[in-house]
């Protein structure tokens, strides 16, 4: 078989086995994204895996270079690389994006082990601590002031139990 056979074979395999799976993006016919953890997780990486013209006969381009992976350290980022090229030269000749997916799915704590959590929390308690404190009185918000004018159309619209009456924002149909 041809490298674009193989190419189309997988593609179509690929298509059929995440769809409907948010987590793997089709960039391009021959580029593929997948995202390592749920959407809220810190230790969540996104793989990119494209394909150069002769694979699955050479090895596939991996990417870690998405925005979506800014919070994990490059010793982090080249760790899971060498990890997954390891895996390439395990199944070259052969269709492995998914294979290369599962692999990281499967080892996603090993991965990140080191990964430090940081936490946006943990970002918004460093800004609000440089912040100087203003003490409570003044912060208050103030509730507003009605008249006894204002008071008396409110109470007027309303029943006894401070509820408008059924109706009230009725518009007539027929004058």
């Amino acid at each position: 078989m041809a490298a674009n056979e193989d190419q189309e074979m997988e593609l179509e395999a690929l298509r059929s086995i995440y769809e409907g799976d948010v987590c793997f993006r089709e960039l391009s016919p021959v580029s593929f994204q997948y995202r390592i953890g749920e959407n809220g997780d810190p230790k969540a990486f996104l793989v990119e895996v494209s394909w150069p013209e002769t694979y699955p006969q050479t090895a596939p381009v991996i990417s870690m270079d998405a925005f979506f992976n800014n919070t994990i350290s490059s010793a982090i980022k080249q760790s899971i690389l060498d990890k997954l090229m390891v895996e390439v030269e395990a199944n070259l000749g052969t269709a492995m994006t998914y294979t290369l997916f599962e692999y990281a799915k499967d080892n996603k704590e090993l991965f990140m082990e080191n990964q430090p959590v940081n936490t946006v929390t943990s970002v918004s308690n460093s800004i609000a601590t440089g912040t100087p404190d203003v003490p409570a009185s003044k912060k208050k918000d103030k509730k507003e002031q009605l008249s006894k004018t204002q008071k008396r159309k409110l109470a007027d619209k309303t029943d006894n139990k401070g509820e408008l009456p059924r109706g009230w924002n009725w518009v007539d149909v027929i004058k």
